[in-house]
């Protein structure tokens, strides 16, 4: 015979004030967990979001990143000419690109953050034709101008449409603003690659990476293959999206083992108080459940209710731990990324799925919290406690 559900209802609304601290620890932790994987969802999801299907990046052999590449301009024409490769009525559309850090001051604390500053090929909008110039105009091939993303606009001083900045020995005149959509490329300013070089007075014609838009996503396989084999380069193809996958999870995963291990203390706080609220519930209910015993009702129902009772408290603090955290989405943060060193802005993203594993973490919470007292209780004896009545 199972107790009442509306009897566990009641005894929570009566013991309402350890009722609440239970749910405020519970809904604490949950909001933690899903707001540091909200972060590393985000920050992974910043870079991936970068990559397109249709597009290939090529570095030198054995290279993890643009940072440690080079690529000669006769590597290039190599590119150029492999299979797969998309055309237009200027040639194929491959960007060779060239990438410096440089150092910006930020608006909110005017204090310095590394941007990375890739110099491309004209033909980069049409490589990446899923980015915008949402304001002012491209850059002009052979000028001294930049191109800047959104949040590098919103996020640094000096680097507004039309503002004339110093860098690298030489004053650049920001020509035009671009959105990425979200991507990666939303945190870098970009200029001619050429110009770049000259005024870094870095070797003429030389990259750090070649970006290759293909005829489709399967061509990529034939263009790997081909760049591989042949015996003039030692080059390295890549899919785009695969190639910021990897750039994108060494701080991920950081951040989600950081997160975890915060929830995890602060879950054992959680479950410690569930497990005072609980074990006092069982001992100002002794004549009650001793009650319910002599009536006919089982061990295994008043663990059941116990249980149910510790599950509606780890519930209700998960999803208000879930609730506090739903303003956090799209919210705009910034690190640094190790992978290029330099400053990303990237937004929180808290997803149905991260939001789930908020409320299975409660309730695990929960469970941890709710079954010792509720054996306990199960194993009273009926005498001892009926002769207090």
């Amino acid at each position: 015979m199972a107790i009442p559900l509306s009897y566990n209802l009641n005894s929570l609304r009566v013991r309402w004030t350890s009722t609440v601290v239970a749910v405020l620890g519970i809904a604490g932790t949950v909001g933690v967990f899903v707001a540091m994987l909200s972060m590393a969802k985000g920050f992974k999801t910043t870079l991936v979001s970068s990559g397109s299907p249709r597009n290939a990046i090529v570095l030198r052999g054995g290279a993890t990143s643009e940072m440690e590449s080079g690529i000669s301009l006769d590597q290039v024409h190599v590119v150029e000419d492999a299979p797969g490769v998309a055309r237009d009525a200027a040639g194929p559309l491959v960007s060779p690109e060239v990438v410096v850090i440089a150092a910006f001051p930020l608006k909110a604390t005017g204090t310095d953050a590394n941007v990375q500053v890739r110099g491309v090929s004209p033909k980069v909008l049409a490589v990446r034709d899923s980015i915008k110039v949402v304001a002012g105009r491209f850059f002009q091939p052979g000028l001294n101008e930049l191109v800047v993303g959104r949040n590098v606009a919103g996020t640094y001083s000096g680097l507004s449409l039309g503002s004339k900045v110093k860098f690298g020995g030489g004053e650049w005149t920001v020509a035009g603003v671009f959105d990425a959509g979200g991507s990666a490329f939303d945190s870098e300013v970009w200029s001619d690659a050429s110009v770049l070089s000259a005024v870094y007075k870095r070797p003429t014609n030389v990259f750090q990476s070649v970006t290759a838009r293909l005829t489709s996503p399967e061509a990529f396989t034939g263009f790997k293959d081909a760049l591989s084999s042949d015996p003039r380069v030692t080059l390295q193809a890549s899919r785009e999206l695969d190639y910021y996958e990897k750039q994108s999870r060494a701080l991920s995963t950081l951040i989600q083992v950081l997160g975890t291990m915060v929830a995890v203390v602060m879950g054992i706080g959680a479950v410690l108080g569930a497990l005072n609220t609980m074990y006092s519930a069982v001992a100002e209910r002794s004549r009650e459940i001793a009650t319910m015993r002599a009536l006919g009702f089982g061990a295994g129902s008043v663990v059941t209710s116990f249980v149910f009772e510790a599950l509606c408290i780890a519930l209700v603090g998960g999803l208000v731990g879930c609730l506090c955290i739903l303003p956090l989405n799209g919210m705009t943060t910034g690190t640094m990324n190790w992978q290029t060193f330099s400053h990303l802005a990237f937004a929180f993203r808290v997803t149905p799925s991260l939001l789930a594993a908020g409320l299975v973490f409660a309730l695990l919470m929960g469970l941890l919290g709710g079954v010792p007292p509720a054996i306990r209780a199960a194993r009273a004896r009926i005498a001892v406690a009926l002769r207090e009545l």
